[in-house]
């Protein structure tokens, strides 16, 4: 179990806050098409065992989470259906003002009635709620030992909380322990204990969520059980105050007011608007659109970008037993498109990274000769898709692995639950 834990314990450390996007979800048919890929490489692979490293698991999930970064840039790059000349020519969002707003633009390339710009003059951010108990001398104890519980109602759901003070506490013991348990229960507030200029600490309660809704008064309420001790706890703790409440973002779209729960919004289905900070008054700022060579520029080195993550990733697991094959495999790509790539000006570096030099890019799509230059596009992203692909079905080909024994050939079932392996989390401890 030690493999596992550490498998997902890295997952949600480093790819936990990973933001999704609509090309994370699936048809049917793209789903069973996976499982059927799956099982056929199941379905003839050798058993075999994985060295006790525990590299590996993360490895897998390193490599997993790239081609998916890959494999969604690729699919934002198709939709239009009509090739990557109008793909790469997809409008690309600009605010004059970022430090009070970022656009970006989730559009399709077929969307009508979009060139248009506008303005937005922000008022005020959603804020979360905010509960921030009583600052207690560290040191002491101010809580009889005993147990203890309290409420918890958050807009969803209720809670019951319980601890117990142990004769050889302290106040800020107390708590650690309380912050702990919030932030390891999933109930969607954060927790930690702040120190004042006079060396006392405090229980800090936070929502993750911001913005309420007409009907509602707080986003989270604690009360304490009806005993004594339980009230006279939470009146030493002091959590159930709400020291700072939950509110809205306020802003003016061309000169007419709205409010979001959050600072992150669509507008108009093709807009994404993240709020950053309070407008000068009557200062907008303006969302338009990004010239078109400038917008081929940015789509090409967000795919670019994401290649080149790759190769570092290769990189990291090399000097081991690790990411030779998948460098060899990542670096090929760019080596066999290299003299058509840099005559645009995707230039290919050693070590098969890729670099942009943009005004090269810029007179070449200038030219008549904009047909070749996406087809060359086209070229290195339709062999980067499939290597994404590759990676994504059968990770675990770029791992080292002692064979144990071949199957017979052409005799064979399915064998779909063979999928342990392939995901990287369960690894024999004993191999």
């Amino acid at each position: 179990m030690a493999f596992i834990d550490s498998a997902y314990h890295y997952y949600l450390r480093v790819y936990g806050n990973s933001a999704t996007s609509r090309y994370d979800t699936h048809k049917k048919s793209e789903l069973r098409s996976v499982c059927n890929n799956i099982q056929k490489i199941n379905k003839e692979s050798p058993l075999y065992k994985i060295r006790n490293d525990r590299q590996v698991p993360m490895f897998l999930i390193d490599i997993k989470e790239h081609a998916r970064q890959i494999k969604n840039i690729v699919s934002s790059l198709s939709d239009s259906g009509e090739g990557l000349k109008n793909a790469f020519q997809k409008k690309v969002a600009i605010s004059s003002d970022e430090d009070i707003v970022t656009a970006s633009y989730i559009g399709g390339s077929s969307d009508e009635d979009i060139s248009q710009n506008f303005d937005i003059e922000v008022r005020s951010l959603a804020a979360p709620q905010t509960n921030l108990g009583n600052f207690l001398d560290s040191s002491d104890l101010d809580f009889p030992p005993g147990d203890y519980s309290f409420d918890l109602a958050t807009t969803t759901n209720s809670y019951e909380f319980q601890y117990t003070v142990n004769p050889e506490d302290t106040n800020r013991s107390i708590q650690e322990k309380l912050a702990r348990l919030f932030n390891s229960s999933g109930v969607g507030l954060t927790a930690e204990v702040m120190t004042d200029e006079k060396g006392r600490s405090a229980l800090k309660l936070t929502s993750k969520q911001t913005g309420l809704s007409e009907n509602e008064t707080a986003l989270f309420d604690i009360k304490p059980k009806a005993t004594l001790d339980s009230i006279d706890s939470m009146n030493t703790l002091g959590i159930h105050q709400i020291t700072s409440p939950a509110q809205n973002s306020s802003f003016v779209f061309n000169g007419e007011e709205h409010s979001a729960y959050t600072n992150t919004f669509t507008f108009n289905k093709v807009f994404e608007l993240t709020l950053h900070g309070i407008s000068p008054e009557d200062t907008p700022a303006q969302i338009g659109f990004k010239t078109s060579v400038d917008a081929v520029a940015d789509n090409l080195q967000e795919l670019v970008d994401a290649y080149n993550g790759f190769i570092e990733t290769g990189e990291h697991y090399s000097d081991g037993p690790l990411g030779n094959r998948l460098l060899h495999d990542l670096r090929n790509i760019s080596f066999s498109h290299r003299h058509d790539l840099e005559s645009i000006g995707m230039l290919v570096e050693e070590n098969g990274a890729i670099s942009i030099d943009r005004d090269l890019l810029s007179e070449t799509i200038d030219t008549d000769e904009l047909n070749g230059v996406f087809s060359v596009l086209d070229s290195f992203k339709s062999s980067l898709s499939a290597r994404a692909n590759n990676v994504s079905i059968d990770p675990i080909q770029y791992v080292n692995k002692t064979i144990v024994t071949y199957k017979k050939p052409g005799e064979n079932f399915p064998s779909p639950y063979h999928s342990s392996l392939y995901s990287g989390m369960m690894l024999d401890r004993f191999c």
